[in-house]
């Protein structure tokens, strides 16, 4: 872990007369927009769709004086001095590659929001900021939870939905920010410099945009840099610690853990039923600080007792007292279709997790229950199954395929599970998943649990794991009426 001063890049910005073009409409980008205008810069937006929804928010921007120009989001607009890009537009665009050559720099809004906090006068709030191929949003509701216990005034900003950039403009002042950061943001935030920061775990995810797993885990690790306090990662995940050691940190930034084992110095553990601190102790070496009970977390699956510590950890590094986090843990409620309880039917419990839309988030899930059907499927996104299957085997009673690559999780439960009894259903409509929970209800005992986590996205057959989640437990439902 490098250390030292770490020169702070994000110099103030005069917007007023700079000609600054925004990549892209929709939930980031028609925000930047405005905001830019009101700080007197001349906008003009590129979009690659020209849809009905586009020219609505096209029609209200050019309503404010904002130049829009839709279905041509590769040409760089003359006298470009600033892109401002949604996340979610890939590096290789040629809108980019026109920027880098013409000298032009690309923000994104996270970088934008950072670039604006504390103007006009304003104290700038600290940002506890948390990423991870999974868990994040859980973490950062858990962590705003803990610091609204203690008295703070806060909010869970950044990809969980709500806007950075209506936080550090809009009229509401705050104590400090929990900030969700999806890798994508963060290969657009060159200047962010976190209070403290966490990386939840990695794996092999959204490789399409980044390219390979060593350009997604290095826009991971961007979230370390320039940390003041606290650098937060996985004791499980060794790729987590490597990324903190090859971050430069200011001058006593400390590296510290959390592992669902008994903690070693400068690290949060669970111990006998408890979650400690001895991380932010006095003599850490000898004293450890009751945080809380498993129990208060909701619900206490290992992955979510995971997340807590790491809410917990990003909480101490700012002072809050250990009556917080047990408070405000006993406060948070989960998100729905995250490992969700949806009824006992016939002894059998029936959990929702649809929002395990891919192998490492269903590997969590799986590892929380004993005796398990599992209903899986859908989309791949070029995923392979054999490593899930073969973990899981042992705990599986049975299980229900559906979606439109269910052959890929078929052959693995073949090669690593041969004895499962497994049901392949034939059809990706919306009605496929009342059938797929009768037939785990066929194969379930007593005890055991019928786990929807289905390790694929599920676009083939619903229009997000939202409505895959409201499918399943409207299913469920009809078993027990």
């Amino acid at each position: 872990m490098g250390s030292g001063q770490v020169t702070d890049s994000s110099a103030p910005f005069d917007f007023q007369g700079k000609h600054v073009t925004v990549a892209g409409l929709g939930v980031s980008g028609v925000p930047a927009a405005k905001v830019l205008h009101g700080l007197g810069a001349r906008v003009t937006v590129v979009n690659d769709g020209d849809d009905e929804r586009a020219r609505t928010q096209a029609a209200e921007l050019e309503a404010l004086g904002v130049t829009v120009r839709l279905g041509d989001g590769a040409t760089l607009p003359e006298g470009t001095e600033l892109i401002v890009t949604a996340p979610g537009w890939k590096p290789d665009k040629p809108l980019f590659t026109a920027a880098h050559e013409a000298g032009v720099p690309v923000w994104g809004d996270v970088e934008l929001a950072w670039r604006l906090r504390g103007r006009d006068g304003r104290k700038a709030a600290p940002w506890l900021a948390v990423t991870g191929t999974n868990g994040k949003t859980t973490t950062v509701r858990m962590l705003a939870s803990i610091l609204k216990a203690a008295g703070l005034r806060t909010a869970a900003v950044g990809n969980i939905g709500v806007s950075l950039l209506d936080a550090v403009t809009g009229d509401e002042e705050y104590d400090v920010l929990a900030v969700e950061l999806s890798s994508y943001q963060l290969h657009w935030a060159p200047s962010l410099r976190a209070h403290s920061a966490a990386v939840l775990n990695l794996a092999p995810d959204h490789l399409d945009w980044h390219g390979s797993m060593e350009a997604y885990a290095a826009d991971k690790g961007r979230i370390y840099e320039g940390n003041r306090v606290a650098c937060v990662y996985n004791v499980a995940d060794k790729a987590t610690e490597d990324l903190v050691r090859e971050a430069d940190v200011e001058e006593g930034c400390r590296a510290v853990g959390f592992t669902l084992g008994s903690p070693a110095p400068s690290q949060l553990g669970v111990v006998e039923g408890l979650l400690v601190d001895r991380a932010f102790v006095e003599d850490r070496q000898k004293n450890a600080q009751e945080l809380a009970e498993v129990s208060d977390v909701d619900p206490p699956a290992p992955h979510n007792i995971a997340n807590a510590l790491a809410a917990a950890a990003l909480a101490r590094s700012f002072g809050v007292p250990a009556a917080a986090v047990r408070d405000g843990l006993r406060a948070f409620t989960p998100d729905a279709h995250r490992i969700a309880h949806v009824a006992d039917v016939d002894g059998v419990a029936y959990v929702d997790d649809s929002k395990a839309t891919n192998t490492h988030a269903a590997e969590a899930s799986l590892a929380a229950y004993e005796s398990i059907v599992w209903i899986a499927g859908g989309l791949a996104k070029g995923a392979t199954f054999d490593e899930l299957v073969a973990g899981a085997a042992k705990r599986l009673r049975g299980a229900v395929l559906i979606g439109a690559d269910r052959a890929l999780i078929r052959e693995a439960l073949a090669r690593h599970a041969p004895e499962v009894p497994v049901v392949d259903l034939d059809r990706t409509d919306t009605g496929a998943m009342l059938q797929a929970v009768q037939e785990a209800q066929r194969l379930a005992r007593p005890g055991d649990t019928v786990l929807l986590a289905p390790a694929c996205a599920s676009m083939d057959m619903f229009t997000n794991y939202n409505k895959r989640g409201d499918a399943f437990a409207q299913a469920v439902r009809e078993l027990g009426a």
